[in-house]
């Protein structure tokens, strides 16, 4: 006796759903996380103090407006300008000051209200034990506070699986500008 083809149809089906239930149960099994390949060790506190230098002008420049909000927006704060950075980070805030490595990302004037961005930036480091190894940050920097905060989202290398916050402080501004950072990541 033949079989119709809504039999065939719902046999198919039901073939597809045993198969599917099958592959979630194969592919989700604790007892194989890889921890030692991922790199989790005993999980610890590192403090990274460094500089960045912002250059928004001139031959040098590192920060570049790619965006920005129509002519018809008259703020007195920028919003709804978008800034790409290549800047600098480096030990001390002296023009001559050791390299260390880079801040890369995107910042955007967020506030309708005060100069307030939103960062998104890796800091990619290029010197020491950490060469290699980035932090990502992802949050809102209101620049007129003394003392701002951001949180630490992730990281790579030795800084895999990092979470924590960042503190900036201004240490001059103008038209190269020094930035304080006081990183502090938890990582494995």
């Amino acid at each position: 006796m033949a079989k119709s083809p809504q039999n065939t149809t719902q046999t198919l089906f039901i073939l597809l759903i045993i198969f599917s239930l099958l592959s979630l149960t194969i592919a989700y099994d604790d007892n194989t996380f890889p921890e030692k390949e991922l790199g989790f060790k005993r999980e610890k506190l590192t403090h990274l103090h460094f500089y960045v230098k912002d250059v928004v002008s001139g031959r040098n420049q590192r920060v570049v407006r790619v965006a920005e909000a129509a002519t018809t927006n008259t703020s007195s704060v920028s919003f709804g300008m978008v800034t790409v950075v290549d800047v600098l980070l480096t030990v001390g805030p002296e023009p001559s000051s050791k390299q260390v490595g880079r801040a890369q990302g995107m910042i955007a004037f967020a506030s309708q209200s005060e100069v307030g961005f939103l960062m998104a930036l890796n800091y990619v480091f290029t010197e020491g034990k950490y060469n290699g190894s980035t932090i990502s940050i992802l949050g809102r920097n209101a620049i007129n506070l003394p003392v701002r905060e951001l949180p630490i989202v992730g990281g790579s290398g030795l800084f895999r699986f990092a979470r924590g916050y960042a503190q900036l402080r201004t240490y001059k501004f103008n038209t190269t500008s020094f930035l304080e950072y006081n990183f502090y990541v938890l990582h494995y």
